[in-house]
């Protein structure tokens, strides 16, 4: 951080700004003038709410993608598919059982599974060979996402989270003050959604400390950096990035339970949920952890304010920040220069 001042004394003036005016936003009672502009406080405080846990999902998608994708180099277009099918598997597994943690599991075996399949029948056939990958894996998730037309059909469904787990819970922010009586109003917000953005923070936590910190990721990061030596040397970097891959392809059907619970599962989702991970890797930056909880957090936060402030133009803010980026950091904010 010291290191960061030093070098870049503007970017962190202008950025312990923006921090200082969010915390103003987001703390302090609103003045008429600002409440008349922009809505109620609650208003803004709902949507940056929203936001911040809408990124934790796209991170939750992501974070696999940049796993297969950036670290791996294995353009797999079908992780889309992936979490569509690790929704509606999930929503099976909650209704016939009762239970919505006993789906987690499951889902994540099953769906990872497919993953290490996937990896060993037809990537690992491929190496190195982009063109190839893109093609066949944007035919694997219109296979799949027909398969999955075929026997769950059109319409939507959403996954019942525990009943601990329903309903708001407060949040010590104060929304309001009650002019007569001095009583502050705090943020009510849904329970389940704070439940995930936590698990978000742990699984992400838990991903960089295995990427940065154990043996298994000094493995994998130089087995992408030299992948030959690394076999030279006796170890089986094939089966390495065979569980990798099931590892991300298992987190992406973990999520698709976590879409389907405070969102929907639907024809389509697939694909939506394909592009935002591409746009969160492309912003965070490619085979970064930390970079894709950033471009994720960035990307669901723009998206979520500009769907209540400006929705006509809610999509064009997304791709805006992502052109942004690219224009003055193609390798993304926190990707390495190769």
């Amino acid at each position: 951080m010291e290191e960061f001042v030093k070098r870049h004394p503007l970017w962190s003036l202008v950025i312990a700004i923006l921090v200082a005016v969010l915390l103003w936003l987001v703390l302090a009672p609103w003045p008429a003038e600002l409440a008349a502009k922009w809505g109620r406080k609650q208003i803004f405080l709902n949507a940056l709410f929203g936001g911040i846990t809408l990124g934790a999902l796209y991170f939750l998608v992501a974070a696999g993608f940049t796993l297969i994708f950036g670290l791996m180099r294995v353009v797999n277009l079908a992780h889309g598919s992936l979490f569509l099918l690790g929704g509606y598997l999930g929503y099976e597994v909650a209704s016939a059982s009762g239970s919505w943690f006993l789906a987690f599991p499951i889902v994540f075996v099953a769906v990872g599974l497919l993953g290490l399949l996937m990896q060993h029948f037809i990537f690992t056939q491929m190496e190195g060979e982009e063109l190839r990958q893109t093609l066949v894996s944007i035919g694997i998730s219109i296979v799949l996402a027909d398969l999955m037309l075929w026997f769950w059909g059109g319409q939507s469904y959403s996954i019942l989270a525990p009943e601990f787990l329903q309903g708001p819970v407060e949040v010590p922010i104060v929304t309001t003050i009650n002019a007569t009586t001095g009583v502050a109003n705090y943020l009510r917000y849904p329970s389940v959604r704070l439940w995930i953005l936590a698990a978000a923070i742990v699984i992400g936590l838990g991903m960089w400390f295995t990427l940065n910190r154990t043996a298994l990721g000094m493995l994998i990061r130089a087995g992408v950096d030299d992948r030959e030596m690394l076999a030279a040397s006796g170890v089986r970097i094939r089966l390495v990035f065979l569980a990798v891959f099931g590892f991300g392809a298992g987190l992406a059907g973990m999520a698709g339970i976590v879409g389907g619970t405070f969102q929907s599962l639907s024809p389509g989702e697939d694909t939506r949920f394909l592009l935002a991970s591409l746009v969160v890797v492309i912003v965070g930056g490619m085979g970064s952890i930390v970079g894709a909880a950033v471009g994720a957090l960035v990307i669901g936060v723009t998206e979520q304010m500009g769907f209540v402030y400006a929705p006509t133009y809610s999509v064009v803010f997304t791709f805006l920040v992502m052109a942004v980026v690219l224009a003055f950091r193609p390798q993304g904010l926190l990707g390495a220069r190769r």
